[in-house]
């Protein structure tokens, strides 16, 4: 089957982010991420572009509706494919609509991802609090859309099951009272030896190169940081990095 110029167009339009809000949807791409996308959310598939060998041994495939599923030659997946290397699929799926569950926040760990504008960076980031089972990753205005093609493909699936929203910090501070705000900032208290609250309350991580602007700052009610060595010549951590170590160290005090 040949993909008409107007379906080109439409699935080449969700790599931009006033296309994907317009018409709520986006891409995924690739054997692993499409299966966990069929297997978890089958509902939310608008349509498959697959290989004819792709589709015909993929018994996961038969989760959607035949009307929903495209058999395509290579070149016509490699003229709507976003990456270097086209795969076997592409689907277009529906962004899902969030709903915070107010109790899940106040009684778990969540994250608040300042101004993160690297795609590679929010990708892992979500796979970071997908290993840690972290429920909400909530992201100011101004951070790199979650559904940008780059950050789909780096998170290699964790998007799937990690609820993204989009929120100012004061909004989250009003609608959560009392929630213990962390932040990671470099005069902060030695995290591995600070007193922690357990495994509950949000942290803010900021930007990549600016850290956490002075608007989030003022909604901290605990300043923390990674120490470094005392021979180290870093003069800061890569943003995702700095996530997985803070994670690891708020997860290990209530195992």
């Amino acid at each position: 089957m040949t993909i008409s110029k107007n379906k080109e167009k439409f699935i080449t339009s969700l790599r931009l982010k006033k296309f994907r809000q317009k018409y709520n949807n986006f891409i995924v791409e690739g054997d692993k991420m499409v299966r966990e996308l069929l297997v978890q959310s089958p509902e939310k598939v608008v349509a498959l572009y697959a290989l004819e060998s792709w589709l015909a041994g993929t018994e996961d495939a038969r989760r959607v509706s035949s009307d929903k599923c495209f058999s395509v030659s290579p070149a016509g997946l490699k003229r709507v494919s976003n990456l270097n290397t086209p795969n076997q699929v592409l689907a277009v799926a529906e962004i899902p609509e969030v709903e915070v569950d107010p109790q899940q926040v106040k009684h778990t760990l969540s994250l608040f991802l300042d101004g993160i504008q690297d795609p590679g960076n929010l990708g892992t980031i979500l796979r970071i609090a997908d290993w840690f089972g972290i429920h909400y990753v909530f992201l100011s205005p101004d951070c790199v859309d979650p559904y940008n093609p780059k950050v789909v493909q780096a998170s290699m699936g964790a998007l799937l099951r990690v609820h993204c929203v989009e929120a100012s910090i004061g909004t989250l501070c009003e609608q959560h009272p009392g929630l213990p705000v962390y932040g990671a900032v470099m005069e902060g208290e030695n995290v591995f030896t600070a007193e922690l609250k357990g495994a509950s309350g949000m942290i803010v991580i900021g930007s990549e190169g600016k850290g956490i602007s002075p608007e989030a700052e003022r909604y901290l009610s605990h300043r923390i940081a990674i120490p470094p060595a005392a021979h180290s010549r870093a003069d800061s951590l890569n943003a995702a990095i700095a996530t997985g170590i803070l994670c690891a160290v708020f997860l290990a005090r209530v195992r």
